[in-house]
């Protein structure tokens, strides 16, 4: 069926943004694989992003482990900051070629807000930026950024004002402006055919660690990715899923009790217009989701990664908020570059495993995002 990856996704939506979705699907179909739109994505991914981004060997944390070699996919060096603006681009170029004046968007840990409020003041668009009050907090640098380049950021006050609830106020006010205004997902979730939208513009990531690895004349045994709403880790997935290569996903584990592991501790359930697994409890009520790294902070999950989790492709592991952090430390005192919380993440389940590695295996970490956001919350907890 359109828009399903086994019985996952679909469009759980009210009749009045079919056709809405319907005009999205057919100009998404139109463009992407029009030449034109083709070569004017692919000059600002180069010219203006700075793609392609390294694929670094972490020589001194190989090193440290004592096993196999880790190799860092840089998304922390193109422009914004993260691998969000590869979506944000091409997305606010499909909301122009379908004639609309304003973005919107939801974000968690600012940086898709950011991107999308980059992307739109390069293409003369306004945007319209909603984020949960609590993430405000966390992230005030993002929003400031998200303000000097003339984006409006919209408190969402309703839940636990993070992440979910951000999206729930986006939806109610695209049901309301829908002809004037693009919703611009930034996680592979949402109805169809925003999973699919979102994979299109970050299959870049794997694509180009393909290439790059071809070229080195190596081989990946293992890739690492968080995953919060899925993005990276399905750009960075993607292009591996029929390669003899273990991927590896990684959830947010929180603290005790709480925490953001909708694959391991979830269950199928409906929300924000698709089917997928959620933390929930037993009459499908969400429950409130947690993660130290506010992108992560989100209670379900892709589609496609639902359906790789139940097909077996993709294995999916939890880390805590402290083993996330001493990732984070690690890699920035081993070799000068600090990951953004999220990332730390997939740092740490490598770590885990990479000292009992033969010394010429290759693990693969999609480094999704830098940590300048994250110095308040990496000062408050100690680790500066």
């Amino acid at each position: 069926m359109k828009g399903y990856y086994g019985k996952y996704g679909g469009q759980y939506v009210s009749e009045s943004l079919i056709p809405a979705l319907d005009k999205l699907e057919e100009a998404f179909m139109a463009i992407k694989e029009d030449s034109h739109f083709k070569a004017y994505l692919d000059d600002l991914l180069v010219h203006y992003v700075g793609r392609p981004t390294p694929l670094t060997h972490a020589k001194r944390l190989s090193d440290f482990c004592g096993g196999g070699q880790i190799y860092l996919k840089r998304e922390d060096l193109n422009h914004t900051g993260a691998h969000k603006i590869n979506n944000a681009l091409g997305q606010c170029l499909l909301a122009k070629f379908m004639g609309k004046s304003t973005v919107i968007a939801e974000t968690g840990a600012g940086q898709h807000g950011l991107a999308t409020a980059t992307a739109a003041a390069l293409l003369g668009l306004k945007a319209k930026i909603f984020m949960g009050q609590e993430d405000m907090k966390r992230q005030s640098l993002n929003v400031y950024k998200i303000q000097l380049l003339g984006g409006e950021v919209i408190p969402a006050q309703s839940g636990s004002q993070v992440l979910k609830d951000a999206t729930n106020e986006a939806i109610r006010y695209w049901i309301n402006h829908s002809d004037s205004t693009y919703y611009l997902i930034g996680s592979a979730i949402g109805p169809h055919p925003y999973p699919e939208i979102v994979k299109h513009f970050q299959t870049i990531i794997g694509r180009e660690t393909k290439v790059q690895l071809k070229d080195l004349d190596q081989k990946a045994s293992k890739i690492y990715a968080c995953v919060g709403g899925g993005s990276n880790a399905i750009g960075m997935f993607s292009d591996f899923i029929q390669d003899p290569v273990e991927l590896i996903g990684v959830e947010a584990g929180g603290h005790g009790s709480r925490h953001a592991a909708s694959l391991t501790f979830g269950s199928p359930g409906i929300l924000h217009g698709s089917l997928m697994y959620l933390l929930q409890d037993p009459v499908g009520n969400i429950k409130e989701a947690y993660s130290l790294s506010p992108g992560l902070d989100y209670p379900g999950i892709g589609p496609e990664h639902c359906y790789l989790k139940d097909s077996g492709r993709v294995t999916y592991e939890l880390i805590t908020d402290q083993e996330a952090l001493y990732a984070l430390k690690i890699l920035s005192q081993k070799e000068g570059i600090i990951p953004a919380i999220e990332s730390a993440h997939a740092i740490a389940q490598c770590l885990k495993e990479v000292g009992d590695a033969p010394k010429d295996s290759v693990h693969i970490i999609c480094l999704s995002g830098r940590g300048d956001k994250d110095m308040v919350s990496l000062k408050e907890g100690g680790l500066v």
